[in-house]
């Protein structure tokens, strides 16, 4: 068995109604002065405020950061930063989707003021010491709770990555009662998304794809592609939205340690120029860079179909792969999501741009299962319009 490396969170906690344990979790973990990382979404929810009071009943002081933008660009970290260095905070906590727990991590590195946020990008350049950290998700999709990484807009379009071990929080808390109320299109994209980690984490190139990665991809396949649906008709669900939850969370721990490829190499210009969310970003891509992917990774999505499609099972080699690839389509289709870069207004004359930038997602396309052009990533967004 090759040499490989697995990180993941030092505690996960999770549980419908674990919130509510959140004060002692802090006070134990961090202290009695937090800086609290979110939105604007979610200050518009009951969340926020419910989460500020079991921590205040705790004997835990909040200073509130609520400015978090989707696609964090770089003067979101500063501010957060500077807030957390004056107010002389303990630690942090992050509370929403996967935008406000990135911030979250990189304020808790960059607070004790021993690195700058240009000197993080890249992989491994974050050293640390950091503040102690806790994240809390209130979707299910980006698995950041337990991901290394923070994803950074620099300039106007351009995505960065920080990687690097010293992000992984002190706990991740998972409520599923945190996602009740995420409105249907939220769910569904951020469950595709999720469904993207763990196709893209089983079948990535990278040296460090291991067997505890691929084992914990087909778990969340299982999970996601069996709640999915649910979740999106029935919001409340406590089943479908803890299975989403889990499922996301899996996924997130496999391409943590066996990172993505093209799927997202290619979904991020989307987001970055057109400002499209994430999760809509890669569904819109996903089942054209499969099909691209087929030629070389089709022992990999050979192996996942009866995970997240079981009735595919009867079939065998490349029509299983193909109807793999329709079935990711009708999911995205029957979720209510749209399904052409038309939809969202993107026209045949700005593909060369977004193609020409996927190829700067050098960290992400060196682990796809087939090399990719620029001529390749034209030819996927063509086939996506």
């Amino acid at each position: 068995m090759s040499h490989f490396i697995f990180n993941t969170t030092k505690s996960i906690q999770f549980g419908t109604g674990i919130v509510a344990k959140l004060g002692d979790i802090a006070r134990s973990t961090i202290g009695t002065r937090v800086l609290l990382v979110t939105d604007p979404g979610m200050m518009k929810t009951r969340i926020v405020e419910r989460t500020v009071k079991i921590l205040s009943a705790a004997g835990v002081e909040v200073l509130l950061f609520e400015k978090v933008k989707a696609d964090p660009p770089e003067e979101v970290i500063y501010c957060a930063t500077e807030m957390a260095r004056s107010s002389d905070v303990a630690g942090v906590i992050g509370l929403g989707g996967g935008s406000s727990l990135d911030v979250a991590k990189l304020v808790a590195v960059l607070a004790n003021g021993g690195q700058e946020l240009n000197a993080l990008y890249g992989v491994g350049n974050a050293m640390g010491p950091r503040l102690p950290l806790i994240l809390i998700p209130t979707t299910a999709g980006t698995g950041s709770e337990v991901t290394p990484i923070s994803i950074v807009t620099t300039g106007t379009s351009e995505k960065m990555g920080v990687v690097s071990p010293i992000l992984l929080p002190d706990v991740a808390l998972l409520d599923p009662e945190l996602t009740y109320d995420l409105p249907s299109s939220v769910t569904a994209s951020t469950g595709i998304d999720a469904m993207v980690h763990a196709i893209e984490a089983f079948a990535s190139t990278n040296a460090n794809n291991n067997p505890i990665s691929r084992s914990l991809a087909i778990q969340a396949l299982k999970l996601l592609s069996g709640s999915l649906l649910d979740a999106v008709r029935d919001g409340k669900s406590e089943k479908a939205r803890s299975d989403l939850l889990l499922g996301s969370m899996l996924a997130g721990q496999a391409f943590a340690n066996s990172p993505v490829a093209a799927v997202h190499a290619l979904a991020y210009p989307l987001g970055g120029h057109f400002h499209i969310p994430h999760g809509l970003s890669n569904a819109l891509v996903l089942p054209h860079v499969l099909r691209f992917n087929a030629a070389t990774a089709h022992e990999a999505y050979v192996d996942l179909v009866p995970h997240a499609f079981p009735a595919l099972a009867v079939l065998e080699g490349r029509e299983r792969v193909a109807a793999f690839c329709d079935a990711l389509g009708a999911l995205s289709r029957d979720c209510g999501l749209p399904q052409t870069l038309r939809e969202v207004d993107i026209t045949q004359d700005q593909l060369p741009r977004l193609a020409k930038d996927a190829m700067k997602q050098t960290r992400l396309l060196v682990n796809n299962p087939r090399a990719v052009t620029e001529g390749d990533a034209f030819a996927i967004y063509r086939a996506a319009l």
